[in-house]
């Protein structure tokens, strides 16, 4: 059994996102948004919303805001640079490895030669750069068996994948490990950015909105999160956690990386995405290439919806939202009034949970408006990207459908943009453009697994009850 306890000097910081009422006892946010009720002594100890351990109450205080997602680290020790060995996983890519390797400076490195077609050669003069050693496969098992490969044959207590097509920046390893001074964390990744955001369109795109991109916000790594997962491309992870767990999934071609941060979630373990880190990533050149990305990454939910029971549904959204949804959606009186009366329901549902505050009706109307917009959101994100076919048979079958869809094409893709842009990215229009291309390319990739493996239930939303 491992030993949870925060160090001394480990400290924690209120999400600016969460809402504090009563003197800072009750805290309302986090994934799922939860309301958080404290001592008045622990709520002493969180001050103008920084704690630091420094003996054991304030430990169970950290740990609580951590594990109930209200806070954010922020750690003080750093484990040393020694104790990390990198690990890349290599076919047929020379070039980006030496590009790799050159960033690499007084790192120790186990390259895992995935059965290229010349057996990769390190230059004697890489040694004055890095420690490198060469594992070589005569025949190609894939990139999960490789980083297993590499797993097994380090010996530092911890471990950081790289594939060969990305260049890590100035100070990526020190940031990262500092979140391993607590001893609940497995797994802790970067922000992955485009290497040339300006090369080209869809490099402009990728650098704002790729998949590799989880987004500007530090946060936990969570299935139905605003991070459920975190690529592969560059991680650092405790390796005797990963080992523990069996690492990589080396029978999945495609959403092994979402299959190994869900294990380590259900194992108790925690992880992090830190966008102070990052890394840049090339991005395919090629619509051609890019698209057949998209589709790949979609054919791994089917798989992962028959490992992970309902946390790889395509949407997931409360009763009450898609009821209200549906009703307000037939653009009828009755179900105008249906709707509202949903909603009416659901505010004096959530009045109850808010009864200790000042104003109760309040508070329960502003969160309940932001869920029903939430869901609507996903909603509407689903029926472009996920359900894509099923929207293009409503439109082809009903003007109104097609109205419809297309309002909700052009608002979610301006809402994304909105949220997404940066300086320098791309307008509205050719950004929505990339967006809708990207989600087809997504949406086949689902449609195109689940038939494969003739599972339906990957095609299924969910609809928790809250």
């Amino acid at each position: 059994m491992r030993h949870d306890r925060l160090p001394d000097g480990f400290g924690v910081r209120i999400d600016p996102r969460v809402r504090t009422y009563s003197g800072g006892r009750l805290l309302v946010g986090g994934t799922p948004t939860r309301l958080l009720r404290l001592a008045p002594e622990a709520a002493a100890m969180i001050g103008d919303g920084y704690l630091e351990v420094t003996d054991p109450a304030s430990a169970r205080v950290a740990r609580r805001l951590l594990d109930s997602g209200v806070a954010n680290p922020r750690p003080r020790l750093l484990p040393a640079l020694e104790d990390v060995t990198v690990i890349v996983p290599v076919h047929n890519h020379t070039a980006e490895l030496n590009r790799l390797l050159s960033a690499l400076r007084g790192h120790s490195v186990i390259v895992v030669d995935d059965g290229s077609d010349k057996p990769v050669r390190i230059p004697d003069s890489r040694g004055s750069r890095c420690r490198v050693t060469v594992l070589r496969r005569d025949r190609r098992q894939g990139a999960a068996a490789a980083r297993n490969i590499g797993l097994r044959a380090a010996a530092t207590e911890f471990v950081a994948f790289l594939d060969p097509d990305v260049v890590p920046r100035a100070g990526w390893l020190e940031v990262m490990l500092g979140h391993f001074s607590d001893p609940k964390v497995a797994l802790v990744a970067p922000r992955i950015l485009a290497m040339d955001p300006d090369s080209t369109l869809l490099a402009r795109y990728e650098h704002t909105r790729g998949s590799l991109h989880r987004g500007r916000r530090e946060s936990a790594v969570q299935a139905h999160g605003p991070v459920p997962y975190v690529p592969s491309s560059a991680l650092l992870v405790r390796r005797h956690a990963l080992l523990a767990e069996g690492g990589f999934d080396e029978s999945m071609p495609a959403g092994g990386d979402i299959d190994l941060c869900w294990r380590l979630d259900r194992a108790g373990w925690r992880l992090r995405y830190e966008p102070a880190a990052r890394v840049a990533h090339s991005n395919p050149v090629t619509l051609r290439k890019w698209f057949a990305h998209k589709v790949v990454h979609g054919t791994g939910v089917a798989p992962l919806g028959q490992r992970h029971a309902g946390m790889a549904a395509p949407l997931s959204m409360p009763i009450w939202t898609a009821v209200t949804a549906m009703l307000l959606a037939t653009m009828s009186g009755w179900g105008v009034f249906g709707g509202l009366l949903t909603l009416i329901a659901t505010l004096f549902r959530l009045r109850r949970v808010f009864a200790g505050l000042d104003n109760p009706t309040r508070v329960a109307a502003i969160y309940m408006a932001r869920g029903f917009s939430g869901g609507v959101w996903r909603l509407a994100s689903a029926l472009c990207r996920h359900y894509w076919p099923v929207t293009l048979l409503g439109m082809l079958c009903s003007r109104r459908i097609r109205h419809i869809a297309i309002t909700l094409a052009m608002a979610d893709g301006l809402a994304d943009w909105f949220m997404h842009r940066e300086p320098g990215c791309l307008d509205p229009t050719r950004y929505i453009a990339c967006k809708r291309v990207e989600d087809v390319a997504y949406g086949t990739g689902l449609w195109w697994g689940a038939l494969r493996t003739r599972n339906a239930a990957a095609l299924r939303p969910t609809l928790p009850p809250n």
